[in-house]
């Protein structure tokens, strides 16, 4: 009799874990943003096959039994590119790889939170990206094994960037140096500190020491320099909710409005300014979009759809900023407010199925 744990058998698990070996190996070796925005790609190419695939069935011209392309399941969101293996491995690496003194980039902040900057080949950094590959693949089966109601795949993004802080010896949120958690004003000021290794501040005049970073760092480093205003957020938020709901509707893709977000962010990896940060707005809105008929219906309403779009938009951007400002803002390494921001915005959706205000979970598990 076959052994298996959560629905997969000991092969299949060996099997993903080798996969999320290498994926998390080589998305350290890309850097974790620009393996993230492979995600978007290859989520586009997915969902595009996937409406394809639909509307081909529905024309009568291919059965939907007879087209099974798996991009979106198996490349973007599995092993190859699923942001809890190759994202979350990729800033692990490059937490371990500041700590080692491998990071000397110019990067505006503390070394280890440049998840722009490639790797390269060194095995002790793609090691390190390739063990937090296999932890984010863990969390996410078990996540999602169980049914537990949020986003697994964010939930491993999240519970990865907690667990390498931990193990590197970096602090889980860090010290608040202005009025609070939330006081961006010091960066506002430009007020610096000086830092020794793990960004711990020393004295004025302390000797430059090997830091993966500069010895002189802002006091609070908001998460996205162009992106940290509650209204210029809330606004942002608005915007593109309504576009991922309507992508949504439209499509009938949980998921594209996501991908395209996503895939945006080759602009930010090229050095244009100001482009904003969205997939962790058109996730959730997108989804809420989707839910408020049930699974069978033959169409959404449109103005519905767009006004809970809209809500869980500016809920996505707002939750996304008090989340930077927590956990990102005065610690060390990278902490992904997107992710969070999912796993907190999802979860909210399955809340508001259980409790019969939405007649779907959509792709959201639950028991």
């Amino acid at each position: 009799m076959a052994v298996e744990l959560l629905g997969n058998s000991l092969e299949a698990w060996l099997v993903l874990a080798i996969a999320a070996f290498a994926g998390g190996a080589f998305g350290a070796a890309l850097g974790a943003l620009p393996a993230f925005i492979f995600t978007g790609f290859m989520v586009m190419v997915g969902e595009a096959a996937n409406i394809l695939k639909a509307e081909l069935g529905a024309a009568g011209v291919a059965s939907a039994d007879a087209i099974n392309v798996g991009i979106t399941g198996s490349i973007a969101f599995g092993p190859v590119f699923g942001p809890h293996i190759s994202f979350a491995g990729g800033a692990a690496a490059a937490a371990y790889a500041a700590r080692k003194g491998y990071m000397d980039t110019g990067f505006d902040y503390f070394e280890a939170k440049n998840i722009a900057h490639a790797l390269g080949t060194k095995p002790d950094v793609l090691l390190v990206g390739g063990a937090f590959g296999i932890l984010g693949m863990v969390i996410r089966q078990l996540s999602g094994g169980l049914g537990l109601p949020w986003d697994p795949i964010a939930m491993g993004v999240v519970l990865s960037a907690i667990f390498h802080r931990l193990v590197l010896g970096f602090p889980v949120i860090g010290d608040a140096r202005g009025r609070g958690l939330l006081d961006m004003s010091p960066f506002e000021r430009e007020e610096m500190r000086q830092t020794a290794e793990g960004g711990k501040v020393v004295a004025d005049g302390g000797q430059p020491v090997a830091d993966g970073g500069a010895t002189r760092r802002f006091k609070v480093e908001p998460w996205l320099p162009h992106q940290y205003e509650w209204t210029n957020v809330a606004m942002i938020g608005l915007v593109v909710g309504i576009l991922a709901a309507y992508t949504a509707v439209k499509t009938g893709s949980f998921f594209l409005a996501f991908g395209i977000s996503a895939a945006s962010l080759v602009f930010l990896a090229l050095g244009i300014e100001q482009i904003p940060v969205t997939h962790h707005i058109a996730l959730p809105a997108s989804t809420a979009a989707l839910v408020i008929v049930p699974e069978t219906a033959a169409t959404v309403p449109i103005l519905p759809a767009l006004a809970i779009g809209a809500l869980f938009g500016v809920s996505g951007a707002l939750t996304g900023e008090v989340i930077q400002r927590v956990f990102y803002a005065h610690a060390d390494t990278h902490f992904d407010p997107p992710a969070a921001a999912i796993v907190v915005n999802s979860f909210a959706i399955a809340v508001l199925a259980f409790v019969g205000v939405f007649p779907q979970f959509g792709w959201i598990p639950h028991p």
